[in-house]
C-alpha cells in the first residue's frame, strides 16, 4: 500500500541571477543562500525510492541543535502559529502507521464525516528545531495548494495542528510504483504505446508546475504512484520534496535530485525548468530500453557520464525501437537546455501525445528482463542504506559520538572499512552473517567482489575513512528512506538528494 503523499523542501527560493559559476553558492546541505562563495560539492546517493529525503543540515546547524537538548532552547516550532485549521481530531482519525522520517510518521487516516481513507502526514513541532524547518513545512502546504486539481498530483485535503505536531492530510495512492506496475503484467504485454501513456502523464505535471513558476527538481520514477490497482488508474505524482518556486529569468545555483535523472545544467549550478524534462527523458529511455542512459559505479562517474557522453541507441533493443520514440528521447536529452524541447512543446511531439504514432507492438523481452534487474539493484540498494541506518535509533541522529566509539574499535577517530563491516555483522537486529553482509554492500555499490565503494562513497574527503561528520551525513542520508511504497515525513529537505 502506498500513500500518495508529498513532502516539501522550503527555505525560500534558491534561484538568483547567474553569476560565474566559480563566485556561486548554494547551500550544500542546509539552507539555500544567496551568496558569492564557492559551494562544496559532496553528494550522497539516495537513488531508488519514493519516500520523502530528510534535510542533511550544515555542521554549523547540528552544531546548534546540540544546545537545545543541554539547555532548553524552545524548537522553532514550537513557537510558531502555522495558521491551520486545529480540530484535526474532530475531523479525521490516524490508523495504520505507513512510514517513518526522522521528523515525523505517516499513517492511513479516516475521515469521520464521510469514512474516506486518506494519507496523514505527522510532523513533530519539537522537531522543527531551526526557522527553515517551519518554512519546509509552510512551503510543502504551499506548493501542494497552488498544484491542486491536477488529475496526475497526489491532491492536498488540508493542513491541521496542535501544540504538537502540524497534520498534512492529502490523498492515499494503493496502486504501487510505476516500475512495479509494468512489471507485474499478467501477460508480459508492454509497449511503446504504454510506455508514452505514462511520459505523458509525468510531461502534465512539469508542464503544470512549470505553469506555476514551479520546478520540481526530483522527477524519477520512484516518486510517481497510482491511485489505485484499476489497469485505467491515474499516475500520481507523491513527492514534492526537492521542489522550489523559480522566478523569471533566474537560476538555481544548488546541485539536488537523484543522480541517474539529474540534468547537465543542475551539475554545472545554472539550472531552471528545463531540468525536469531532461529528468522525464531519461525516464522515457529507461521505460523502452530497461536501462540507464548514463551509468557508472560511482556518483562522479555518472556525472561525467552525464555531462560528456551521448545516451546509446545502437544497442539491443534500440534497433527495433521506432524512430519517433528515438527522436522524442533525443530531443529531451539535450545537453544545452536551451535547445531541449519544453514540457509543453514535448507534449505535442506525435510519439507521446494522444492518438499519437507510439507502436501498440510489444517490445522486446529483453526490456522487462533489463527493466526488472535495474528495480532489483536500486531496491537492494536501498535497502543497503537502511541496513546500515538501522545501527542506529532514530533518535540518537542528532548526536552520534557514542555510536560513531562504539564502531570505531581501535579509537583512531575515524571508520576504516573493516570496522564498519564487522558493526554491520553484530548490531543489526536480524543478526546477519557475514556473507549477507558483503551482498548487502555489494548491492549498495553494484560491484561484485568489492565492498570499498562503500566507503568510498561516505568518505567525503577522500582520506581512506570515515570522519564523525562524514557518518553522520551517512546515517542521516540512510535514514530519510522508509517502507516501498510510503513517502515518509520530515520536517526538513535534503538540498542534495544524489
Amino acid at each position: 500500500m502506498g500513500s500518495c503523499f508529498s513532502t516539501i523542501k522550503v527555505s525560500g527560493s534558491n534561484s538568483i541571477n547567474t553569476p560565474p559559476a566559480a563566485t556561486t553558492n548554494a547551500a550544500v546541505n542546509g539552507q539555500r543562500k544567496e551568496s558569492n562563495k564557492p559551494a562544496p560539492i559532496t553528494t550522497k546517493n539516495q537513488d531508488g525510492s519514493n519516500h520523502n529525503q530528510q534535510k542533511t543540515q550544515h555542521k554549523k546547524d547540528s552544531k546548534q541543535i546540540k544546545p537545545k537538548r543541554q539547555g532548553g532552547i524552545i524548537p522553532c516550532g514550537k513557537k510558531t502559529d502555522f495558521g491551520y485549521d486545529k480540530d484535526f481530531d474532530k475531523r479525521y482519525t490516524i490508523g495504520k502507521l505507513l512510514g517513518h522520517g526522522q521528523f515525523g510518521y505517516t499513517y492511513v487516516g479516516v475521515d469521520k464525516f464521510n469514512g474516506d481513507r486518506v494519507a496523514v502526514k505527522k510532523i513533530d513541532k519539537n522537531k522543527m528545531v531551526l526557522p527553515i524547518a517551519v518554512e519546509d513545512v509552510k512551503r510543502e502546504v504551499k506548493i501542494l495548494q497552488a498544484l491542486a486539481g491536477h488529475e496526475n498530483v497526489v491532491q492536498f485535503h488540508n493542513a491541521f495542528e496542535d501544540d504538537s505536531y502540524v497534520y498534512i492530510v492529502m490523498e492515499l495512492c494503493e496502486g504501487g510504483e510505476l516500475l512495479d506496475r509494468i512489471l507485474s503484467k499478467k501477460d508480459s504485454r508492454y509497449s511503446e504505446k504504454d510506455a508514452a501513456v505514462v511520459v505523458r502523464q509525468m510531461l502534465k505535471v512539469a508542464a503544470e508546475c512549470h505553469l506555476h513558476g514551479l520546478v520540481h527538481r526530483d522527477m524519477k520514477p520512484e516518486n510517481f504512484l497510482f491511485k489505485s490497482p484499476k489497469l485505467d488508474s491515474p499516475l500520481k505524482a507523491t513527492d514534492f520534496g526537492l521542489s522550489d518556486f523559480i522566478r523569471p529569468g533566474k537560476k538555481f545555483l544548488d546541485i539536488v535530485g537523484s543522480a541517474y535523472y539529474v540534468a547537465p545544467e543542475v551539475l554545472k549550478r545554472k539550472s531552471g525548468a528545463e531540468s525536469d524534462v531532461w529528468s522525464i527523458g531519461v525516464i522515457t529511455y529507461i521505460l523502452l530500453c530497461g536501462r540507464r542512459p548514463f551509468w557508472d559505479k560511482t556518483e562522479d562517474g555518472i556525472f561525467k557520464e552525464v555531462l560528456r557522453n551521448k545516451p546509446d541507441f545502437h544497442r539491443k533493443p534500440w534497433p527495433t525501437i521506432s524512430n519517433s520514440a528515438k527522436d522524442f528521447v533525443r530531443k529531451l536529452l539535450v545537453k544545452d537546455p536551451r535547445a531541449r524541447l519544453t514540457a509543453a512543446q514535448a507534449l505535442s511531439h506525435p510519439w507521446v501525445r494522444e492518438g499519437g504514432d507510439a507502436s501498440d507492438i510489444p517490445l522486446d523481452i529483453s526490456v522487462l528482463c533489463n527493466m526488472r534487474q535495474f528495480v532489483k539493484y536500486s531496491r537492494l540498494k536501498q535497502f543497503a542504506l537502511r541496513a546500515l541506518a538501522s545501527t542506529i535509533g532514530a533518535e540518537e541522529l542528532a548526536d552520534l559520538r557514542d555510536q560513531f566509539d562504539a564502531i570505531d574499535e581501535d579509537k583512531s577517530g575515524a571508520i576504516s572499512l573493516e570496522e564498519m563491516r564487522q558493526a554491520l555483522a553484530k548490531d543489526l537486529p536480524w543478526k546477519l552473517k557475514e556473507s549477507r553482509v558483503l551482498e548487502i554492500l555489494q548491492a549498495h555499490t553494484g560491484l561484485k567482489g568489492s565492498i570499498d565503494p562503500l566507503l568510498e562513497e561516505a568518505d567525503i574527503d577522500k582520506d581512506g575513512k570515515i570522519s564523525l561528520s562524514e557518518f553522520r551525513k551517512l546515517l542521516r542520508n540512510a535514514s530519510m528512506s522508509s517502507s516501498r511504497n510510503v513517502t515518509s515525513p520530515r520536517g526538513h529537505r535534503n538540498p542534495r538528494k544524489m
